[in-house]
């Protein structure tokens, strides 16, 4: 088992991953106008791969230890090429349509976009238990440095749709082939590794064990907490481009992505260490600046300096770092024995919210402009550090927060 080269195929697999999510931001406007959609129905459009999203991570959790990592790790390269060809190919509509199945169009893009959520389900269904398998001394921080290729992502697909636009003025159908090229490297990778069993079946925990763990209070919070913590962050980045790009008009609101992914990338690579040691006061603070930076970038005006627009986006950019990952490395800190499951349930209830919010957001935007929308996204955050400062003094009142630890197993191949 060659530990180094699982990481870097689950780091090429999540830049997959993020560059759809960065490229899809980008191309928004354009597709909706070939398509003659609404913000509403463009949200619509992308909810699928979110709903898609939570069903195959949902199922890949149960299905990870049976068919195991590899062969999933596979399909969700498939995944990803079938649907940028299914959305590419989708034939332009001749007007507007009340319903997005009155056309074969709409109809196609819409299936173009729930494959590829079914996709990054299934990465997240694999990497996230791979990472904490292979890497179980040290869970929280191995995970904010594979997550570190979420921003890392969006960056190369934001700063590769900048350019394609600015260089070549290339189509947004161009854009979105490119998803196909590190989708195919990743592919190949996964073919010739090696893949362990997760930690929960090395170690011997029986599946009724496992299922127990779902129903434990501190899981439940955190499950609810996760709906919060994830519409605070992917639901205002999936409009981020078309927001800023309005209320900073002088500007391309791809760069304003580009930038807060640049800040999650550092941070979370290299800066890691206080959310492994402190996970739970690195949720407090990273809400409290997530909710701050909302607030401010919704109270920005058209026509504001940039200066002042790339600062209410650093505070946004720095509070919604460590969110993700660290939510994920406490689960599988404290839940071992829920083993991919329960990480799996995690992630699927993250990016269900995120489905939730998308036509919300798009709503809102139709309605009361960009600012409003990223302002009610604020709401959540305040609740968050309610939670999660009475968690903070849970785990003083029990000596510190301590990870729990297995019997270590055997980790055979498969």
């Amino acid at each position: 088992m060659d530990k180094p080269k699982l990481f870097l195929a689950s780091c090429i697999s999540l830049v997959t991953t993020a560059m759809v999510f960065a490229i899809r931001g980008d191309v928004a406007t354009a597709m909706g106008g070939d398509f003659h959609l609404t913000n509403e129905q463009l949200g619509l459009i992308f909810s699928p791969a979110f709903w898609a999203f939570t069903i195959a991570i949902y199922v890949s959790g149960a299905l990870v230890d049976v068919l195991g990592m590899r062969r999933l790790h596979i399909v969700s390269a498939v995944g990803y090429v079938v649907g940028v060809v299914l959305v590419i190919a989708a034939p332009r509509p001749a007007g507007p349509v009340s319903s997005l199945f009155d056309s074969t169009g709409t109809t196609l893009l819409y299936a173009g976009f729930f494959i590829m959520g079914l996709s990054q389900g299934l990465v997240e269904g694999v990497i996230n238990p791979l990472i904490a398998t292979i890497y179980n001394d040290q869970k929280t921080r191995r995970l904010n440095m594979l997550h570190a290729w979420w921003p890392g992502g969006m960056i190369v697909g934001g700063l590769l749709a900048y350019a394609m636009t600015t260089a070549l003025n290339a189509s947004w159908e161009l854009k979105l082939a490119t998803i196909m090229v590190p989708a195919v490297i990743y592919l190949f990778m996964a073919v010739s590794l090696t893949y362990p069993p997760t930690e929960r079946v090395a170690s011997n925990v029986s599946t009724q064990q496992m299922w127990a763990e779902a129903a434990k209070p501190l899981f439940l919070l955190l499950f609810v907490c996760m709906w919060m913590t994830a519409a605070s962050e992917l639901g205002p980045d999936q409009w981020f481009p078309t927001v800023m790009g309005q209320l900073v008009p002088q500007l391309q609101g791809v760069l304003f992505l580009v930038y807060t992914a640049g800040l999650m990338f550092v941070l979370r690579f290299y800066f890691n260490g206080w959310a492994h040691h402190a996970p739970i006061r690195a949720l407090l603070i990273c809400s409290a600046l997530t909710g701050i930076g909302l607030y401010w970038l919704g109270g920005l005006k058209p026509g504001t300096s940039p200066f002042i627009a790339f600062a209410a986006a650093t505070v946004f950019g720095v509070g919604k770092t460590y969110l993700w990952p660290t939510m994920l490395g406490v689960t599988a800190e404290q839940f071992p024995r829920g083993g991919a499951l329960l990480i799996s349930l995690m992630g699927g209830t993250g990016m269900l919210s995120v489905a939730v919010a998308l036509p919300i957001m798009g709503a809102r935007i139709d309605r009361f402009g960009p600012g409003a929308a990223l302002q009610i996204f604020a709401i959540p955050t305040a609740i968050l550090v309610v939670i999660f400062g009475g968690l903070l003094l849970y785990f003083k009142a029990r000596g510190g927060y301590r990870a729990v630890q297995l019997p270590a197993g055997a980790m055979a191949g498969k």
